[in-house]
């Protein structure tokens, strides 16, 4: 039994076919074009040499990617790959691949795979935020995707960075035209903005590690305002496990300083939550679109 998942991503696009242990038999990858046509031609050629790599035919096919489509429309929204805002974009998929597609946003898709068999395997409710180059979240619970009534559960990622100082607020421009989104101080390129020296969020957590003050204090706003996000987060649904994906996830600091940054903002007595890295790393998006299929007898 062979499931593909496709992790359509603001860069590339990467197709991999799995087993129904969850390993992989095949993987893939090409550059995301920045036309929609283009786009959809990109996915319909890695599904095929997936499944030509992995001796499968007629394979399920879920797709993770940016934004979410309207229940009502269909329409996509909310994508920073803006190319795909406004187009029928999983029917066109299904089209182009002659088959049925489910799609889910990537941050939803991660959620999905460390709920299944990653780091959050033994937990019932599940929250994972993606710090890359932008910033999304998703919920699973018991397993599966909480979607919500109107299908965007978890845009964390534009939600207002809590308890802003004089400083912080209105907060810089996003692209999704409001001000202050938790994108622009919790992503990679966020920190980098505040660090504000021209380094990568790669190089600054490296000075900040030998000492550099500057590196050292954007790591330290970093902290703080990663932790009011997440504050907020267990105010609202008290999540058993937090789960960091993308590049910032490998900032081993954040394991260490998190949970006590935390503690005194949450409206309770305790704080007992883990603070885990994606146990799959890169790999959680596609594998959770291949979970958006059940196995079938």
């Amino acid at each position: 039994m062979i499931r593909i998942g496709v992790d359509f991503g603001g860069t590339k696009i990467e197709a991999a076919a799995l087993d129904a242990q969850g390993r992989f038999q095949a993987r893939v990858r090409g550059a995301s074009p920045r036309d929609y046509a283009a786009g959809l031609e990109a996915v319909r050629e890695l599904v095929a040499e997936a499944e030509r790599q992995a001796g499968a035919k007629g394979a399920s096919v879920g797709v993770g990617g940016p934004g979410s489509p309207s229940p009502s429309s269909g329409l996509m929204r909310n994508a920073n790959s803006t190319e795909l805002n406004g187009h029928p974009f999983p029917a066109d998929l299904a089209r182009v691949l002659e088959r049925p597609v489910r799609y889910a946003n990537d941050a939803n898709c991660l959620a999905l795979s460390e709920a299944a068999d990653g780091a959050g395997a033994a937990h019932r409710v599940v929250f994972a935020a993606i710090l890359g180059t932008g910033c999304g979240a998703g919920v699973a619970v018991d397993r599966t995707i909480l979607e919500g009534r109107n299908a965007f559960a978890g845009e964390w990622g534009h939600m207002p960075l809590p308890w802003p100082t004089d400083d912080e607020h209105p907060g810089p421009s996003c692209w999704c035209g409001r001000r202050g989104c938790m994108e622009l101080w919790v992503s990679g390129t966020g920190l980098a903005r505040d660090h504000g020296g021209g380094l990568s969020a790669e190089q600054i957590i490296g000075a900040a590690r030998n000492g550099e003050r500057a590196a050292a204090a954007a790591l330290d706003r970093y902290v703080d305002r990663l932790a009011r996000g997440l504050a907020v987060v267990c105010d609202v649904l008290d999540p058993d496990v937090i789960i960091l994906g993308g590049g910032m996830s490998n900032v081993g600091e954040l394991y260490e300083r998190l949970p006590a940054a935390i503690a005194p903002l949450v409206f309770s007595d305790q704080f007992e939550t883990d603070i885990r890295p994606a146990m799959h790393g890169d790999s959680s998006g596609v594998r959770g679109a291949a979970w958006l299929w059940p196995l079938q007898p």
